[in-house]
């Protein structure tokens, strides 16, 4: 099991989950209750599962693709060390992953 922590947009609440290897981290967040839209499925389609990864985890993720890059161009409150959910495949090397909920997203969906 790879061990995800999430933490919320105003950073005063911290979850850790378990997760089978191979779980993609938009349905670990999806299924854990996190506010992560991927109104795209994964589909990279839009930026709607954007996280931001710790600054001291960010590292041992695989470099995001250019197409990652261009959709995480158009997500709100981006930063450094942000990716898109759904590009993420947990492996036993991100065994401990720390992401936060960034504190704005954009509503695909109008709700």
């Amino acid at each position: 099991m790879i061990r995800v922590r999430f933490v919320s947009a105003d950073q005063t609440e911290t979850r850790e989950v378990e997760a089978a290897e191979g779980a993609i981290l938009l349905d670990v967040a999806q299924n854990d209750g996190q506010p992560l839209e991927g109104t795209c499925e994964g589909q990279m389609a839009c930026s709607t599962c954007h996280v931001i990864v710790a600054p001291e985890d960010f590292e041992r993720l695989p470099p995001a693709s250019e197409e990652e890059e261009d959709m995480l161009d158009l997500a709100v409150a981006a930063t450094r060390t942000s990716r898109l959910a759904c590009q993420i495949l947990l492996t036993p090397e991100l065994d401990g992953l720390t992401v936060r909920i960034p504190p704005e997203h954009r509503d695909m969906q109008g709700r």
